[in-house]
């Protein structure tokens, strides 16, 4: 099948996670593309083709050479995020993009003024979608390159290649996809998850990642007869949040700078509640970040006094580059994949986590390749026709290339 068919195929499931369910999937509609992968990869004539109760998806391309060679996997997640709706997906492909305005429908417009890096695709074949729903290109982009690279080395016996495994995954939308991976079911020596953006990115560096919820109980009088009686639990949390620095937030930071980012806030005189998360790739500035946290509610406590603020503080994941740097063979041969697929490798930190992040911590070096998609998580997102094929090849030149490299007679 044709990546592009396949890619549109996937879309066409609505797989939307939710932050709010306790269940895994943490939507049901999610199973819907997990079963028909589960299909398509046995039509194939893949091997060891297993579903199992939680969505998790796994299979194995079995090797093809006489060398030992370390069996290597492809990860990608089937959950598109909830920050956009991803249900009625109509996608359309604007053929020899010339750098213009594209109307996805009347009245919404895509436009280089507001997203720059269309231009660096003129020319090339644009999958758009109609501005009123997000593409799903992260991660069904991914999926689709794994399955189409699984696919052509079936039809070219002729590239020798270990085993390799696939896993496809849910929840990763939500920072719930590797809880529930299984690395030893899995089996890999390492593996690559193909959930990055622009074509020829390689990312092993992520943030060092925390959660900080606030909750904050007052003491609720009458306002006219309030004095030296009432703690304003809403005055409370607008001062916690004025506690922390106004520059270090998400809109004004970039590259390695991290950040405090409030992500939500309500109450009233009697109870309050604020949600923060805290990012940073450096593990030492990280722990700094959290410790001014928690002086902070100490701090309120002491003022207002104990019991007012409890603070829940929980770490994430932690940054993969500490776990990558002992084996960085494993950059090196996805960079000669990229370079042999016409491209130039570009190494770059993710200001964000993935699913290899934390594989990387369960014993599966896992750095992130580019899967092609651009302006993720909105109804602006597109992926170009070339991307897709430029990952695919990728995928299938690090499958020749450690054989070459790493597989012993």
């Amino acid at each position: 099948m044709d990546i592009v068919e396949r890619f549109l195929s996937y879309v066409a499931f609505d797989t939307q996670s939710s932050e709010e369910s306790g269940t895994t999937p943490s939507t049901e509609k999610q199973w819907k593309l997990a079963e028909f992968l589960k299909d398509e990869l046995t039509r194939l004539g893949l091997q060891d083709v297993y579903l199992d109760d939680k969505a998790y998806l796994y299979a194995t391309l079995p090797a093809n050479t006489d060398k030992q060679v370390p069996t290597i996997g492809f990860i990608s997640h089937i959950d598109t995020s909830p920050d956009c709706s991803g249900a009625n997906i109509e996608p359309r492909i604007v053929k020899n993009y010339d750098g213009k305005d594209i109307v996805l429908s009347e009245g919404i417009v895509s436009s280089p003024a507001k997203f720059p890096e269309l231009l660096d695709h003129v020319g090339e074949d644009l999958i758009v979608t109609n501005g009123k729903t997000l593409l799903g290109a992260d991660d069904k982009a991914g999926i689709a390159e794994i399955v189409t690279a699984c696919e052509w080395l079936m039809a070219h016996p002729e590239v020798k290649h270990g085993a390799i495994r696939i896993a496809f995954n849910p929840d990763e939308e939500i920072g719930m996809g590797a809880h529930h991976f299984d690395v030893e079911r899995f089996g890999c020596e390492f593996g690559y998850t193909m959930d990055g953006g622009e074509v020829g990115e390689i990312e092993f560096e992520n943030f060092n990642a925390a959660s900080a919820k606030f909750a904050i109980t007052g003491c609720s009088v009458h306002p006219g007869y309030a004095k030296d009686k009432m703690i304003n639990a809403g005055r409370v949390a607008a001062e916690i949040v004025g506690m922390l620095p106004e520059l270090e937030t998400p809109e004004h930071t970039e590259q390695y700078e991290g950040f405090f980012h409030l992500t939500g806030i309500s109450g009233n005189c009697e109870k309050a509640d604020l949600s923060f998360i805290i990012r940073d790739h450096s593990r030492a500035i990280f722990e700094e970040r959290k410790a001014r946290v928690r002086k902070i509610a100490e701090a309120m406590n002491k003022k207002y006094g104990e019991g007012t603020v409890s603070l829940q503080l929980n770490d994430q994941y932690y940054n993969m580059r500490e776990q990558i740097e002992p084996v960085m063979h494993v950059i090196d041969i996805a960079k000669q994949a990229i370079e042999e697929a016409g491209m130039e490798p570009k190494i770059k930190a993710i200001r964000g986590g993935t699913d290899g992040a934390q594989l990387s911590f369960k014993s599966l070096p896992c750095p992130n390749i580019f899967a092609g998609g651009i302006n993720f998580h909105g109804p602006f997102e597109f992926v170009p026709v070339q991307s897709l094929h430029k990952a695919m090849q990728t995928v299938v030149n690090i499958c020749r290339i450690t054989e070459e490299k790493l597989g012993k007679a």
